[in-house]
């Protein structure tokens, strides 16, 4: 049996009632954190991480699925060539994939 049930299936009558309530809610809020919140902020942290590493001549994949690649990076915002002599500006947090990482090709 998992936790969940162990406590769903315990009395709600008598004294202990209050405390098994009390001990339920903070059950449902570890495990919602431990799957729903870790996850998505390590998710993130690692996007980050990626979006601050852009360099010049990656190839990469926008939001929008535009294939480029990186000309130019600045602090907010990288310049990407998108075919020969056009050039475009986008904000790094429109960089979805980087085509240069051969683990992001699969």
């Amino acid at each position: 049996m998992n936790l969940l049930n162990v406590l769903l299936m315990m009395p709600s009558s008598g004294e202990g009632s209050g405390y098994s309530s009390i001990l339920m809610l903070v059950a449902i809020v570890v495990i919602f954190y431990f799957f729903m919140i870790r996850p998505q902020s390590a998710r993130a942290k690692k996007e980050k991480q990626f979006r601050e590493a852009l360099k010049k001549g990656q190839k990469v994949i926008t939001i929008s699925g535009m294939h480029a690649k990186v000309v130019e990076v600045k602090e907010t915002s990288v310049i990407l060539e998108i075919a020969s002599n056009v050039n475009v500006e986008v904000e790094k947090s429109a960089i979805a994939i980087d085509l240069s990482n051969p683990e992001t090709k699969k």
